[in-house]
């Protein structure tokens, strides 16, 4: 049995953190989950993350499970949701305890059918698993929240190499009259792709995947490396090296950016080095940032204060269920928790905390009760609703989230 686990770090990974595991965010062509399916060869029992998350059960994700519930007469994997391994790794074939680094880091345990389950202390970093043998993995692991951004180009690339069982499609025999492709290179196709004429895919600086039931509408310029996953819809404009979840629509400008899923960028406007969570909806010409007038480097805010993230470019992080209306506009580095409704032109402020609403810096708590609704209508739209278990996960994490105001 395979298992995720959240560790102190990962814990502390907001705005996502609050509602969801962090092994169901997107990196490159994957969820952290499914990387670690394909590399094990097994599906992911749970995942073992925050309290308030037990229960978890969005329609295509593992569910977070009680540690001390995991049966423990059979075989178990414990990875961490921030190790990023490499696909050429040799899968560990181990018959006694063993513990799994990459580098210098504890990434997760391989435990025979009778032995105990890890404690949360053995879960955390800088944990040793003292006296079990070690298995050492290639691959590496992502320290801060916003590595989900700066690494993600990069992990487009490798996924695509990795890739098997997917049609590879040459560009002069699969695309439609008066679509372009300029410098042809590589090029994925799931099933019922529709890429209408008048379309432009550059490959010089990478590959390009599109999922199955992908949509490119015509006026669409795509630049690899980027991924548009099951379902979703390219309405036009130009896409530089981003990775969109399955059933999105997205128009206007995106560079460097990822959008997790069931997420609606669909008018102009630029996003750019940015992360969005689950059910996102952006406003009309919605607009950040993610270059100071200084070319300076970027700080964010952390549960545990402001960090110097090192990076030049870096856009925003809106977790799940955040809506901005028409105009609005975000600075660099800006943080937006999860459930917040913002509107008007006035800039908010850097860190916005969970479930806020208003305009500018003239923020109050969203009413819980109209959230569930605003969220159970959004959802109803893609034909899927939200189960009472995710109420209760939200209302919880609506707690939390106010309660550390």
């Amino acid at each position: 049995m395979l298992y995720l686990y959240d560790d102190a770090v990962a814990r502390r990974w907001q705005p996502f953190a609050l509602t969801r595991p962090i092994g169901e965010l997107l990196l490159g062509a994957y969820t952290f989950r499914d990387r670690a399916e394909r590399f094990f060869g097994e599906r992911c029992t749970g995942h073992v993350s925050a309290p308030h998350l037990l229960g978890f059960d969005e329609s295509d994700a593992a569910p977070v499970v009680d540690l001390a519930s995991i049966d423990t007469s059979r075989p178990r994997i414990f990875l961490s949701s921030r190790a990023v391994l490499d696909s050429s790794a040799v899968v560990p074939a181990v018959r006694t305890p063993a513990v799994l680094r990459v580098g210098d880091d504890t990434v997760g345990f391989v435990l025979p059918a009778g032995t105990a389950n890890p404690g949360l202390s053995e879960l955390d970093p800088g944990a040793a698993g003292d006296g079990m043998p070690e298995v050492r993995l290639a691959g590496r692991v992502l320290r801060h929240v916003w590595d989900l951004v700066a690494a993600n180009a990069e992990q487009i690339a490798r996924d695509f190499d990795d890739a098997t069982g997917v049609h590879t499609a040459e560009p002069a025999g699969d695309l439609p009259f008066q679509t372009i492709a300029w410098q042809p290179g590589r090029l994925r196709l799931g099933r019922g792709v529709t890429i209408e004429p008048n379309v432009v895919l550059d490959f010089t600086r990478g590959p390009i995947w599109f999922a199955d039931d992908v949509t490119v509408r015509a006026f669409s310029r795509v630049a690899g490396p980027a991924y548009v996953g099951r379902g979703s819809t390219l309405l036009g404009g130009p896409y530089d090296a981003v990775s969109i979840g399955p059933v999105c629509k997205v128009h206007g400008e995106l560079e460097e950016s990822v959008v997790l899923g069931y997420s609606n960028k669909a008018h102009d406007g630029f996003l750019g080095h940015a992360y969005l969570g689950r059910w996102v909806n952006l406003g009309a010409l919605t607009t950040n940032s993610d270059l100071k007038n200084n070319y300076g480097t970027i700080r964010m805010w952390t549960p545990h204060g402001d960090v110097d993230t090192g990076l030049i470019k870096l856009g925003c992080l809106l977790g799940d269920h955040v809506k901005t209306g028409i105009g609005a506009l975000i600075n660099t580095g800006t943080v937006i928790g999860a459930g917040s409704n913002l509107y008007g032109t006035d800039m908010p402020p850097k860190y916005v905390p969970p479930f806020s609403w208003g305009t500018g810096a003239e923020l109050t708590a969203f009413d819980i009760d109209r959230f569930i609704g605003v969220a159970q209508t959004a959802m109803g739209r893609r034909k899927l609703e939200l189960s009472g278990r995710m109420r209760e996960i939200l209302r919880e994490a609506w707690r939390i989230g106010r309660g550390a105001m």
